[in-house]
């Protein structure tokens, strides 16, 4: 039997790592499950999870690694690693661990916005794309067998499940519109390529949608509400996903993390699909994700634990669970793309969407997706012809990516 001194020595002897993430139910039930399993097969490592609630996680993050306190494994979101790594807030992955090859071939290809040069900074358990939700009582009410394959049969469909008033007011609409959810995803990394257009070039540095692909993706996209039988109205009950939810929008683009509450909403008989095909059956998607990665705080024996959490982490074992309990999708094909997986009806359109999806490497997602909401309302409330717009759009946006580079 083992004597409570030695007891006594092995636990004092176990290294202790922290890790943080913001709070959402789910995030933390995977997140012990993922650690009682790393702890089971590292009995010498103790991993003690913090969680926030997400309007002060950034703040307490970048308070806390400074003073030598808080995370030695941090989670970010892939839009916030230009500031973390110029905060020094985080270190790069150790390349023999991580080599970047090794990770350019596992994982699905946007995750390579996290590399720099030949080294990575931070890694995904799972990953988020779009789709196309979709309301069978209506699809069946309108007498159409499935969802719109192209974006042609998009807009028939739409046109087939809006209802109006006497007065001619929409009282459903056929798809939801707004640039303030994720329509500026799909129009930016959708439409834009659909229509054989690239949105940035030099990395996504300078702005490139400023073109005729560019002004054919808007023309489709204001088309939806501004033709003279619109299928949608922008602030359709305030908000997209509210307007679906409510059984009153015969489609919606979402993400993936929409599941859950979709799910949970009473009535609602919803199914999902891939995103509609372009040009010549041109497939584009929007890819987004949080990543984990090592502070700057972790030395020695910690930041050798954080490596092993990390490795962990980036699992396939960590990926099937992560996707089991929070729904969100593996960031490697070798869990995402098996047959049970691809082939799920709720989850599979979203992950079949990671193959050809893209990420937008942004400076300021939310100052970025302004300058289109603002394109869009200068088209509808003030009548200004879309190329015209897109090009007072593009001019800002630049100024906004080469103040931020220029740093």
């Amino acid at each position: 039997m083992m004597s409570s001194a030695a007891l006594f020595t092995s636990t004092a002897s176990a290294v202790e790592i922290e890790y943080w993430q913001y709070f959402f139910d789910a995030r933390v039930d995977a997140m012990e499950t993922l650690i009682t399993n790393f702890e089971a097969a590292n009995p010498d490592i103790t991993v003690t999870m913090n969680h926030f609630p997400y309007d002060s996680y950034r703040t307490k993050v970048a308070a806390a690694i400074p003073a030598g306190e808080g995370p030695d494994v941090v989670q970010l979101f892939y839009g916030w690693l230009n500031d973390y790594v110029e905060a020094e807030l985080i270190q790069p992955l150790p390349a023999d661990v991580f080599p970047a090859d090794k990770i350019d071939a596992e994982f699905f290809p946007m995750v390579q916005a996290m590399k720099d040069g030949d080294q990575y900074w931070a890694l995904p358990t799972a990953v988020r794309s779009l789709a196309l939700f979709y309301n069978k009582r209506l699809f069946e009410e309108a007498g159409i067998e499935g969802p719109p394959a192209t974006l042609d049969e998009l807009l028939e469909t739409a046109n087939a499940l809006t209802k109006r008033d006497g007065a001619g007011n929409l009282t459903t609409v056929g798809i939801t519109a707004g640039m303030t959810a994720q329509d500026h995803h799909w129009w930016r990394e959708g439409l834009v390529r659909q229509y054989g257009g690239e949105p940035y070039l030099d990395d996504y540095k300078t702005v490139n949608y400023n073109t005729d692909a560019g002004v054919a993706a808007l023309d489709y996209y204001t088309n939806l509400f501004m033709n003279e039988s619109p299928v949608t109205s922008i602030g359709f009950m305030d908000e997209p996903q509210a307007a679906f939810k409510a059984g009153r929008a015969g489609m919606h683009i979402d993400g993936s993390f929409r599941i859950g509450s979709l799910a949970d909403q009473r009535g609602l008989e919803w199914g999902v699909a891939e995103l509609p095909s372009g040009l010549d059956g041109a497939q584009s998607n929007y890819s987004s994700y949080w990543v984990n990665a090592i502070t700057s705080k972790a030395e020695g024996e910690k930041y050798d634990a954080a490596v092993k959490f990390m490795e962990y982490l980036t699992s396939d074992e960590a990926m099937q669970i992560w996707l089991d309990v929070v729904g969100e999708l593996p960031a490697k094909p070798s869990v995402g793309m098996t047959e049970a997986n691809a082939n799920d009806p709720v989850f599979g359109p979203f992950i079949r969407g990671l193959e050809y999806a893209h990420t937008t490497k942004f400076v300021n997602e939310s100052s970025q997706r302004q300058l289109l909401v603002e394109m869009v309302e200068r088209i509808q409330l003030e009548g200004m012809e879309p190329a015209e717009s897109l090009a007072i759009a593009a001019e800002a946006e630049q100024v906004m990516l080469d103040e931020y580079y220029a740093k």
